[in-house]
């Protein structure tokens, strides 16, 4: 699935990395316990999360997934924004919550991003 359509589907806003929009992913991680993003998600995924802190970024960096959607219209800092964009991370925001975002996502075609 290209990540325009990710975009689309989820009405999302992009606050960085608008750049990465034509490229394809293949699977999707929602998950707010990073922990869990590092023990069980596959590399090149979407990370969905509510949570909104410089942890997410450090999580998403190492686990090799280069896009995130913050859920339930949260909005990431600045300076937060500033490291996505220096990382090369793509960054967007949603008004769905974690779970209604996940299965429009899924209902859409994009497989989960679990167990590596």
């Amino acid at each position: 699935m290209k990540l325009s359509l990710v975009k689309d589907l989820l009405d999302a806003v992009v606050l960085a990395g608008e750049s990465h929009l034509d490229e394809e992913v293949q699977s999707g991680f929602g998950c707010d316990l990073m922990s869990d993003v590092l023990c069980f998600a596959k590399e090149d995924a979407i990370l969905l999360t509510g949570l909104v802190n410089k942890q997410v970024l450090n999580t998403a960096d190492m686990a090799n997934m280069n896009s995130i959607i913050f859920v339930r219209n949260k909005m990431p800092s600045q300076e937060m924004i500033e490291i996505a964009k220096e990382r090369n991370l793509l960054v967007m925001s949603t008004k769905y919550i974690l779970f209604e975002s996940c299965g429009i996502l899924y209902k859409n075609g994009l497989k989960g991003a679990h167990l590596r």
